[in-house]
């Protein structure tokens, strides 16, 4: 397969994206032992802006009248993805990547609702039915099996922190229909760019708390990891995606990531993969496919 080709077909570059996803998780959680939540945040987006920037400089140029107009689209943007990554990162300090992989995957359900009650988006009795067996699935994952306990005693704080940042990816997603019309290396560059400058603040204060100790070798091999996999590549092919089928639609292609980031927890970190992620994972992987098969359908764009 061609690279034209490729970016022309959403379910392999969406398929991809959700591997490099799913190891982010576990990526997360290696670098969780070598570096601080946002810190690694801000260095990632940092030396993502410094790899793109000569790549992207000529389109940068060709595309920066479209920038002043939409400055606001791509800082909007870049706001839903920077706090995603600060709260993800922190989560994985409390929390195992299997909760993580599997937590993301409310997402869809998110954006969903989202496409219900701002854009009056129309759902189908299954898809409802979907979506509340995905919600389910999420709880059971992060109560370990107890899904009444949420009810008198909440979520503990890492899984808490993770719902709240697939909120935020979420609303990113939703705020891709309003993407310019740039290329795909000026997008990429100034959400980076962006995502960096939001995180100077919260780097400021994490540094001021806790000091900075350089990590070791095998922590920059993870950031890199990350950089290359689940910044520049997984970003473009999502994109690229939500382009071609739409958002719902995308969306519902990262209910693989509990699968793979699962998966990759065990054969990496030797995490234990218990009953209640078993039973978590099934209902939510079960409840999106349900939602996606009788979803109304969204037109794609051109």
């Amino acid at each position: 397969m061609n690279l034209r080709s490729l970016f022309g077909n959403p379910y392999v570059l969406l398929t991809l994206t959700t591997v490099f996803w799913g190891g982010n998780a576990v990526a997360g959680k290696l670098a969780s032992f070598d570096w601080q939540p946002y810190t690694i945040t801000a260095t990632r987006w940092f030396l993502t802006t410094m790899l793109l920037l000569p790549f992207a400089w000529a389109h940068l140029k060709k595309d920066k009248d479209i920038l002043k107009r939409h400055w606001h689209i791509f800082a909007g943007l870049s706001l839903g993805m920077a706090l995603f990554n600060l709260c993800m990162y922190q989560a994985l300090n409390y929390t195992t990547a299997i909760n993580v992989a599997i937590e993301q995957a409310s997402m869809p359900v998110m954006i969903m609702l989202a496409n219900f009650f701002l854009f009056s988006q129309r759902t189908t009795t299954l898809q409802v039915i979907g979506l509340i067996c995905s919600i389910v699935g999420v709880l059971v994952t992060t109560t370990s099996g107890r899904p009444w306990l949420f009810f008198t005693e909440g979520l503990n704080f890492g899984d808490a922190i993770m719902l709240v940042a697939c909120l935020f990816y979420a609303g990113y997603t939703i705020g891709l229909r309003w993407r310019p019309k740039v290329h795909w290396l000026t997008f990429m560059w100034v959400i980076s760019i962006c995502a960096f400058t939001i995180t100077i603040p919260f780097v400021w204060w994490e540094l001021g708390q806790k000091g900075f100790s350089f990590p070791p070798i095998k922590g920059w091999a993870v950031i890199a990891y990350i950089i290359i996999f689940p910044t520049i590549l997984a970003q473009i092919f999502f994109a690229r995606g939500v382009e071609l089928i739409g958002g719902n639609r995308a969306g519902q292609f990262i209910n693989l990531v509990p699968i793979f980031g699962s998966l990759l927890a065990i054969l990496v970190l030797g995490e234990r993969f218990q009953w209640f992620h078993a039973v978590g994972l099934v209902m939510v992987v079960g409840g999106i496919l349900l939602a996606e098969k009788f979803a109304v359908a969204e037109a794609p764009k051109s």
